[in-house]
């Protein structure tokens, strides 16, 4: 089918796609038809394109965004930790082994930043704890080493909610970041202020963290893509709450993984920092299929589109909906039907189980038997995802509830979420989370277009463990079909 006449039928099928003009959005076929040539909303393989061709030098393209994060950060708040001189220093580096004709890696003179709580040698890493507000890290973090390994650079550090426990970003360090598409909404969180930085077009690339959507949510809420790794496959060394020792090896749930402005990006950037930790690099080895499509065409696409353990909001209904419709008429194979074998209810609070031994430190009463007995739940899990993997090439379901939400920095037990004109408590979204979080299925989300008040949608594409190519590619190819990331209007 031709690529124009099968996108209008997509439009044709979703008129909720038109934007509110209040905040001066567009609807999703003018935005997806006119990206912008602006450089800092380029994606970052067309940056390192054109610092490979010497079209700009790694010192320029350096500038031009610490002075982009002059001008628009002072609303968002999203670089909460500067690093502009020794980021020049670097880059002028960068710029002399390109005149030598010595390049680095693929992202080499690449400006860059990274979540906050990711450790980089010299700069604080707090997780936005009070305590920790004069931590600062004396080695860098396995990733941003292989970054750095790469030839990128870092402009500095992005803000998070205190101890990364939250969907928005605010801590009493830095203070709050905003979304770029409505200041008055959380960027979401934990990796907010990674998403609002990306989406503003701050930065060339970023990674953030995710034990409960916290890369996923929000990629959602601003309209990026966002990469949930297979657990393990990416080195999680130094990124530890500030006073734990750095773990050679991986946490239960918790991963790292990129965030960027296209699917594109994502792939670079994995291939960049997967790969065997210190520990297990003697004898361990990864090697990731590839995807398993060259195109839509054939794909085998179950949809989960709500759930009554977390309900979410009609117009994500529809829009899981209309994906689905989309690829059928492009020729997938799609089922609103298909399911694991399991009981849903059981395995959320599998999750809720685990996730609160994860998070709750001290004070959590997960013993030692329970999470074996736990962990014994999850291995059914997993097998039963196995086969559902099988039978299906991806899974498309709601990354949250809703678009970005209003601010809410009331008391964390007190907080609710408007869904369908029915107030639900706020942390119940975190199951779409744990659906390829608990069994550690590699999640990919997607920009969809915009919603009827103009904020972004973005869904998940999970997949079987380690087939992280495969929901990367079908953002690719999704991106092909209905546009990928938009700016927010009032950005350049």
């Amino acid at each position: 089918m031709d690529q124009k006449a099968t996108r209008r039928k997509f439009l044709q099928a979703g008129g909720a796609f038109a934007a509110a003009t209040a905040i001066g959005a567009q609807p999703l076929s003018t935005l997806a038809a006119t990206p912008s040539d602006e450089l800092g909303f380029l994606s970052a393989v067309e940056l390192a394109a054109k610092l490979r061709n010497k079209e700009i030098g790694s010192e320029e393209l350096a500038r031009y965004f610490i002075a982009r994060i002059e001008l628009y950060d002072k609303n968002l708040n999203a670089i909460v930790v500067r690093d502009f001189d020794r980021a020049l220093v670097a880059a002028r580096k960068a710029d002399s082994l390109m005149a030598k004709g010595t390049i680095a890696g693929p992202l080499h003179g690449l400006p860059m930043t990274i979540k906050e709580s990711y450790d980089i040698a010299g700069l604080p890493t707090t997780w936005g704890v009070p305590e920790a507000a004069q931590n600062i890290a004396s080695a860098d973090a396995a990733v941003v080493e292989r970054f750095k390994s790469a030839g990128a650079l870092f402009l500095g550090k992005t803000n998070v909610p205190i101890n990364l426990g939250d969907f928005q970003s605010f801590n009493e360090i830095y203070g709050t970041t905003n979304n770029p598409w409505d200041l008055t909404r959380t960027p979401g969180g934990s990796s907010g202020g990674s998403a609002a930085a990306l989406a503003a077009g701050l930065t060339g690339l970023d990674s953030g963290s995710d034990i409960g959507g916290s890369i996923r949510n929000p990629s959602h809420f601003c309209g990026v893509y966002g990469h949930k790794p297979t657990l393990g496959i990416v080195p999680s060394r130094g990124h530890q709450p500030p006073g734990v020792p750095a773990n050679p090896q991986h946490p239960d749930l918790a991963v790292v993984g990129p965030m960027a402005r296209s699917a594109d990006d994502l792939s670079m950037a994995l291939d960049v920092v997967a790969g065997a930790n210190r520990m297990m690099s003697p004898g361990w080895r990864l090697e990731l299929p590839e995807p398993r499509m060259q195109s839509l065409k054939g794909l085998r696409v179950a949809l989960w589109p709500d759930d009554t353990m977390a309900p979410v909001s009609q117009e994500i209904v529809e829009r899981v909906d209309l994906i689905g419709t989309q690829l059928s008429s492009l020729g997938a194979k799609v089922s609103a039907t298909a399911r694991p074998d399991f009981a849903v209810k059981a395995a959320h609070e599998t999750y809720l189980g685990i996730l609160d031994g994860m998070t709750s430190g001290a004070a959590s009463k997960l013993t030692f038997f329970d999470y074996q007995r736990l962990d014994g739940h999850r291995g059914g899990l997993r097998m039963a995802w196995q086969n559902f993997f099988k039978q299906w090439d991806v899974l498309i379901c709601p990354t949250t509830a809703t678009p970005a939400f209003k601010q809410d920095q009331g008391a964390l037990g007190t907080r609710t979420i408007l869904i369908n004109s029915e107030q639900r408590p706020y942390f119940e979204q975190v199951f779409w989370a744990g659906l390829a979080t608990l069994s550690y299925l590699p999640s990919t989300v997607f920009p969809t277009g915009l919603s009827k008040g103009g904020l972004p949608i973005g869904l998940q594409a999970i997949g079987a463990e380690f087939s992280d190519r495969t929901t990367i590619e079908f953002a690719r190819l999704m991106a092909q079909e209905i546009g990928g990331f938009v700016p927010p209007p009032g950005y350049g």
